[in-house]
């Protein structure tokens, strides 16, 4: 393999991306912030972590993943507009945007990528010559992923919309 192959695979690479910089600082402040036990040894402490699962449906678990397949999608080769799109799906959701990656694909038009979020992720995968998308979020906290529905419905004016719940950690509780 050439090296600018292994450089497009994201081999090879020595140094950090800005990005994986940034979500190490996030991810270090975060751990220094987070609500717990104290760890100075003081008696009597009463501080709860809180591990971030939820209740729904009367079940407690990590959160919820919805698997969501898009029939008879528009603009799903249109990078910005699918980048606003899932900026608009982590508002409407409540959720904590961390970082966005979209990868084109040529000579499809397709979009592979992710929205990094404190909470989880959004996913997409889409195949315009299909007019078909798959995308997957999942989210945990106090976010409401279900609000994205609606979201990715809209934006993608889709013929079809399938989708399906997972509850997540729910065999942990």
């Amino acid at each position: 393999m050439s090296q600018d192959a292994l450089f497009q695979l994201g081999m090879g690479l020595d140094a950090p991306k800005t990005a994986q910089k940034e979500d190490l600082k996030t991810k270090a402040a975060r751990k220094n912030e987070r609500p717990g036990p104290k760890k100075n040894g003081a008696q009597g402490s009463t501080e709860a972590v809180h591990d971030f699962f939820i209740e729904k449906n009367g079940v407690r678990c990590a959160g919820s993943h919805f698997i969501i397949d898009i029939y008879g999608g528009k603009r799903l080769d249109d990078l910005e507009h699918v980048e606003r799109t899932l900026i608009d799906c982590v508002n409407a959701a409540g959720a904590t945007l961390l970082h966005v990656h979209l990868h084109p694909f040529e000579p499809n038009g397709g979009i592979s990528g992710v929205a990094v979020l404190a909470e989880s992720h959004i996913s997409i995968h889409s195949w315009p010559e299909r007019d078909y998308a798959a995308l997957d979020i999942f989210m945990c906290g106090r976010t409401k992923p279900e609000r994205c529905l609606d979201v990715l419905k809209k934006a993608f004016a889709a013929e079809r919309m399938v989708v399906r719940e997972l509850l997540r950690g729910k065999d942990l509780c």
